[in-house]
């Protein structure tokens, strides 16, 4: 989108973001009819006594995808703070409903449905925001109430596909298909070695799921920070410039939780797993250092792979496959031992990073020298 804005195709980018909602509301919506129906067998074949919140954690994830559409416009537009807001709205509409919900005796049904209900408030007010930031009269603030009305009936009317030629249209194709590789490779990256430990060692699994998801909060915030890089770097590298400012800003913002995580890795690692968690979450407390220090080095390549996506460079993809595949063999050779698979993930990041960074200082060292290939 970032790259069609630049032909000034706003108009264009409206008609085919509403096509593109209502196909996709029409696909949640056949998905909400499968998972509510084939709930129970689903539940049977989990071992669980209910699929409600089986059905409503699978709904939810299908509205998710279609609130990423929505997030993705806000970001093209570079309309950060309503996407801001979005996120404060998800944080808070979940809170809420599942703390709620779980405390009127609901149970872990009760948070998945909470869950549910938060992504669809937030994919309601993500639709505004986005028909509201692509409206074609930009200075008028219309009601709320007309606006989300026209919004969905934009979304819901038929429109004209894009216009482009053949080659463009596979180019964004390939894109998506890329772009998609990265993120699940990312998601290898950051998760594998909790399955690997799972597998390994199911006794000391809860534990360092514990260390595990202290650690890796900062990757979540790297993905979001993202949100603010790509259409930066997007935009200001088809002008011919760079958005190394923009990255400075981004990093700044990841030190800060990172200086955090690492002291208390540090210095009090047991003390803030009990008081967080639980003292029966301790056996893997010594395995939170060098995972912190990992998740931060991830973080470092989940922003550049950001970029590098951006400016159109697809080699980090098959860069992070490579990882991923070096990561897995890493983890399965520690055997579940939990300090041995924390280093061996500190290890395979810190030499995933360096080679993102060799390749991210070759592709502006070229765009300074004037060559873009």
């Amino acid at each position: 989108v970032s790259l069609w804005e630049g032909g000034g195709s706003a108009d264009q980018i409206r008609h085919w973001s509403g096509r593109l909602h209502r196909h996709g509301s029409m696909a949640v919506l056949m998905w909400a009819v499968l998972v509510v129906a084939g709930r129970h067998q689903v539940a049977v074949l989990l071992g669980q006594r209910s699929g409600v919140g089986i059905a409503a954690i699978l709904v939810a994830a299908a509205v998710f995808v279609l609130l990423s559409l929505d997030r993705g416009l806000l970001q093209a537009r570079r309309s950060y703070r309503p996407l801001a807001m979005n996120l404060i709205v998800e944080g808070g509409v979940r809170t809420v409903a599942v703390l709620g919900l779980v405390a009127l005796g609901k149970g872990p049904s009760g948070a998945a449905v909470g869950i549910l209900v938060a992504e669809l408030v937030t994919a309601g007010h993500a639709r505004y925001a986005a028909m509201r930031a692509w409206s074609a009269e930009p200075g008028h603030t219309p009601w709320l109430v007309r606006t989300w009305a026209s919004g969905w009936a934009a979304a819901l009317r038929r429109a004209p596909a894009m216009a482009g030629s053949v080659l463009e249209r596979r180019r964004v194709v390939v894109d998506l298909a890329v772009a998609s590789l990265a993120l699940s490779m990312i998601a290898v990256l950051q998760n594998v070695d909790v399955l690997v430990v799972g597998r390994e060692d199911p006794s000391r699994s809860g534990a360092y799921a514990a260390v595990s998801v202290t650690s890796k909060a900062i990757v979540f915030g790297a993905i979001v920070l993202g949100g603010y890089l790509l259409p930066e770097a997007a935009i200001r590298w088809r002008q011919g410039g760079h958005a190394l400012r923009q990255l400075g800003v981004v990093l700044m913002f990841l030190a800060v939780p990172a200086v955090v995580l690492l002291v208390i890795a540090f210095t009090k690692p047991e003390l803030f797993l009990s008081v967080v968690f639980h003292h029966h979450y301790l056996t893997a407390s010594h395995a939170l250092a060098p995972l912190v220090v990992a998740m931060c080095v991830l973080s470092v390549s989940v922003v550049l792979t950001m970029y590098l996506l951006a400016i159109g460079r697809r080699w980090v993809s098959g860069v992070l496959v490579v990882g991923a595949a070096a990561l897995t063999g890493a983890v399965l050779a520690a055997h579940g031992a939990a300090k041995a698979t924390a280093t061996a993930d500190l290890m395979v990041q810190v030499g995933l990073l360096l080679v993102i960074t060799t390749g991210f200082s070759i592709v502006h060292y070229r765009r300074r020298q004037g060559r873009t290939d």
